[in-house]
């Protein structure tokens, strides 16, 4: 997985964190098992680990159960939920790390299988965590504070490239991964907006 600075429509305000102050109290790095997660390590730094959905045994033999199932309909549910939550809830979004003035930088961005998202964190205490597991807790990292909305509607479209956001993404499963496809970002920049539209045109 490799970071950079991404483009996008950002408010000014640039707070700025010794995320060491919060080491102490947000715990430990949580782990989750490669079944749940998936990562890959760059010059030997563990990347955020983005959360996938398990199997569902027999019934991923038959499509039409699968979508019927009571599991899939209760993590559906609760996504639906997440979504809405993390729509209306402002989150912090460091600035990548590129030379040149704070105003001129993107938001941090994660490419992962062909993906670019933008890193996203609860609050200070995620935000350290994510730190701790790159190394870099000691240094001074410079964020804003951007509403959940904002980064689907705005700057995801901004990026120019297929981009989502990953929320807390060095907490493992309880991380939370909103990939560009409908229903999460606008259907214009949806990756599955090709396959909705040709499933349309068979009608």
């Amino acid at each position: 997985m490799t970071e950079h600075g991404g483009a996008a429509d950002q408010p000014r305000e640039s707070p700025r964190s010794r995320l060491a102050d919060y080491v102490e109290m947000s715990g430990p790095v949580r782990s989750a098992s490669s079944s749940d997660v998936v990562g890959e390590v760059e010059g030997g730094v563990s990347q955020p680990a983005l959360p996938v959905s398990g199997g569902f045994g027999a019934a991923a033999d038959d499509p039409g159960a699968l979508l019927d199932a009571p599991e899939v309909l209760a993590r559906k549910r609760e996504f639906a939920r997440l979504l809405g939550e993390f729509r209306r809830t402002a989150v912090l979004v460091p600035l990548g790390d590129e030379p040149g003035p704070e105003e001129e930088r993107g938001l941090l961005t994660a490419d992962f299988n062909g993906i670019r998202f933008i890193l996203a964190f609860s609050d200070e205490q995620a935000l350290a965590r994510y730190a701790r597991a790159r190394g870099e807790f000691a240094r001074e990292w410079v964020y804003r504070t951007i509403l959940g909305a904002r980064l689907l509607d705005v700057a995801v479209p901004a990026a120019g490239v297929p981009c989502g956001v990953a929320l807390d993404c060095a907490d493992g499963t309880d991380g939370t991964v909103f990939p560009p496809v409908r229903g999460i970002v606008s259907d214009e920049v949806a990756v599955d907006r090709d396959v909705a539209d040709g499933e349309g045109a068979g009608r």
